[in-house]
């Protein structure tokens, strides 16, 4: 057998809110990869590559505050009074993935389900090594992903790791044109790697989404890129553009609607998504949570993983999703009533603030 290639994923994720940027990349030395535009103006290697969550710059954090106030005092009265946060004095149990949901003693999220945590752990990065086999990816042809976790603090291979909504890892991908989604669960081997059969189903650039929580570490999301063989296309120019879609969808056995407040999303504050289901009936969680959400800009740069602010088992969920920057992004929800998983998108404008 061939020896697979293999990269680095990049490191970084804003996890409190679960956002991924896509941005700076290199090449690893397996690789012979053609380099093209890129996400946001940076290099971008066209193969599995080791990609980096980009770091907001203090110039774009200032930004977003200034912004904030100057709107305050327009569009501030219109948003919901925050409650007033936890103190860990009285609540030291939190959750990982929603650092915000606190507790007086154990128990589970009130948001995301996960169990609850005494202390906060030292947030570390760790490093993912991917191997394909066989190492170039033909459309439409199985394929192994191996998955190989390292502890930064030492470089070995970690071998501990806590369940996230059911599973040790979560694995979401989406195509460079945003037409194909997946979110799939690779199984982890007595050797420590993870590892799953997964089709690519047509030529061009993929985004991927590890999300898993090595123990007594923090919850983890790191990209990677992955090119189908022979795809030439440039990113910019394969990605297209998208159009506003807010129609209902049906979806295995039931139908989701969406509407949104503000009507007109606005980057770099709250906006509300509220999902509502023709029938409640049968409904049931989908690996621990009644709903998952993920949410890609229609340039592949953000990514956003969510679950629901408030949700009981009843026809409306809500989401709280703060979108970082003006443009389109698509939205894939996924619900599962009587055994079967329902996977519906939108397509949302995202406006930035008038005046600015």
């Amino acid at each position: 057998m061939p020896e697979s290639k293999e990269a680095r994923y990049g490191q970084g994720a804003e996890r409190r809110r679960k956002i991924v940027r896509g941005g700076a990349t290199r090449r690893t030395t397996e690789w012979s990869a053609h380099t093209r535009s890129s996400l946001e103006g940076r290099p971008i290697t066209v193969a599995i590559m080791t990609a980096h969550a980009v770091r907001v710059s203090k110039t774009s954090i200032w930004c977003v505050i200034l912004l904030a106030a100057a709107a305050a005092s327009v569009w501030g009265q219109n948003q919901a009074i925050e409650p007033p946060a936890p103190d860990p004095a009285t609540q030291p149990f939190y959750c990982p993935m929603d650092p915000e949901i606190r507790a007086a003693a154990a128990g589970r999220c009130s948001k995301c389900g996960m169990d609850l945590v005494a202390g906060v752990a030292e947030p570390v990065e760790y490093d993912v090594r991917l191997r394909i086999d066989p190492p170039g990816v033909e459309p439409g042809i199985p394929v192994e992903l191996q998955f190989e976790i390292l502890d930064p603090r030492d470089g070995k291979r970690a071998t501990g790791f806590s369940t996230v909504h059911d599973k040790l890892f979560h694995l979401l991908y989406v195509s460079h044109d945003l037409e194909v989604f997946r979110h799939e669960h690779p199984l982890l081997g007595d050797d420590g790697i993870f590892r799953h059969q997964t089709v690519f189903p047509k030529p061009g650039v993929y985004r991927l989404l590890a999300d898993f929580y090595p123990a007594n570490a923090t919850p983890q999301l790191i990209p990677a890129t992955v090119t189908t063989k022979d795809f030439e296309q440039g990113l910019e120019a394969s990605i297209g553009s998208l159009k506003s879609d807010l129609d209902s969808k049906r979806g295995e056995n039931v139908t989701i609607s969406l509407h949104t407040e503000p009507a007109e999303p606005i980057a770099a504050f709250k906006t509300m998504l509220f999902f509502e289901l023709d029938t409640a009936e049968g409904l049931e969680q989908f690996l621990g949570a009644w709903a998952h959400m993920l949410s890609v800009s229609g340039d592949l740069v953000d990514m956003i993983h969510a679950h629901p602010a408030i949700a009981d088992g009843g026809p409306r969920i809500q989401m709280n999703l703060i979108f970082p920057r003006p443009g389109m992004y698509r939205i894939w929800i996924q619900v599962q009533r009587e055994g079967k998983v329902n996977t519906v998108s939108f397509t949302i404008p995202v406006k930035k603030l008038d005046g600015f």
